[in-house]
């Protein structure tokens, strides 16, 4: 579980493992919010140029976000259990 969101590259997918708990708690809330909640497939669809913001599509919506709320989305990778 040491692999974040924002370490996908476009075309690639994950599941979430978990949110994590550090920071702002609304940050926290929006991110489950949108659907980043264990289990959810995630996959990178654009990252501009400067690496941020990328877009993700979670849950049937593409959402983007910045690099440091990316950073507190743990991944697991297919096939992996959790």
């Amino acid at each position: 579980m040491n692999r974040t969101l924002n370490a996908l590259r476009p075309g690639e997918s994950a599941f979430v493992e978990a949110v994590s708990q550090e920071g702002e708690r609304n940050m926290m809330a929006r991110l489950m919010d949108i659907g980043l909640t264990g289990g959810a497939r995630v996959a990178c669809l654009f990252a501009a140029p400067s690496g941020e913001p990328r877009a993700y599509w979670i849950r049937g919506a593409v959402i983007a976000l910045r690099r440091k709320d990316a950073e507190k989305v743990y991944l697991r990778e297919e096939g992996e259990t959790a």
